[in-house]
């Protein structure tokens, strides 16, 4: 478990991207952890996996829910870090209707990332 304050693992995370920026296409795009969580405040919770019936009744709507509370508090980023591939993180997060309120990670080759878990 990592604690409050905390260093982050790094790893490479993917995510999909409905909308094309400098430097990222649209589609699943490799992310460093170390790069991302610099100098950020943020919640990170994870899943078993995208559209399972707790996950999306209860997880996701829970955090999206709260997340005005989150920024208020000086959360930058709520991310949701799954075994998922990125496809299947991105059409949840359509379906959770979460519009960049979470961002969906897949957690890349779990086995190698065991210090993620």
């Amino acid at each position: 478990m990592i604690a409050q304050g905390q260093q982050v693992p790094n790893a490479t995370l993917y995510e999909f991207l409905d909308v094309a920026t400098e430097g990222c296409a649209i589609g699943p795009n490799a992310f460093e952890v170390s790069k991302e969580t610099a100098g950020k405040k943020i919640v990170i919770f994870g899943l078993p996996g995208a559209f399972t019936p707790t996950c999306s009744a209860k997880h996701v709507p829970g955090y999206v829910a709260h997340y005005d509370a989150l920024k208020a508090k000086g959360v930058d980023e709520v991310w949701c870090v799954s075994v998922n591939d990125a496809f299947v993180m991105g059409a949840w997060g359509k379906d959770q209707q979460v519009n960049g309120k979470v961002r969906r990670w897949l957690m890349a080759l779990v086995s190698s990332q065991k210090n993620l878990v």
